[in-house]
This record gives C-alpha cells, sequence and structure tokens, in this order.
C-alpha cells in the first residue's frame, strides 16, 4: 500500500515538475552534455539526426599563453 502512495507522489512530483517544458525543449536539454565537445556532437547529429548547437573549445589569443596553475 505505502510502495503504491510512493509511486503516485514520484509521478506528481514529476508531472508538477515537467508542466511547462515542450518536446523541443527537453530534447534540447537532453542533448546539452554534447554541446561543450564537437567531435562527441558531431557523432550524436549522425546517430540521431537531431542538430546539436555545439560550443567550440576557446583557442588561446596569440601573445597569450595558457598556464596551468
Amino acid at each position: 500500500m505505502w510502495g503504491l502512495l510512493m509511486v503516485a507522489c514520484l509521478y506528481g512530483a514529476v508531472e508538477y515538475c515537467l508542466r511547462g517544458q515542450t518536446d523541443k525543449s527537453l530534447d534540447d536539454a537532453s542533448l546539452m552534455p554534447f554541446a561543450d565537445d564537437p567531435e562527441a556532437a558531431r557523432r550524436v547529429e549522425q546517430a540521431t539526426g537531431k542538430q546539436i548547437n555545439a560550443v567550440a573549445p576557446e583557442e588561446a589569443k596569440p601573445g597569450w599563453a595558457n598556464l596551468d596553475m
């Protein structure tokens, strides 16, 4: 009995948290882990057919040194 009540409460909480989301926003959120790795983003795009807006890693500016501290 308690298990069924707990499952119902969990389902209600998830539905409440996701009530304002669209399919597009949920799709974009599921692809975010690949946004900072262009190579992984390319592989996921090929596998799923969905476009990922990948962010290219920053390149060092001329005259500036990248120091690891």
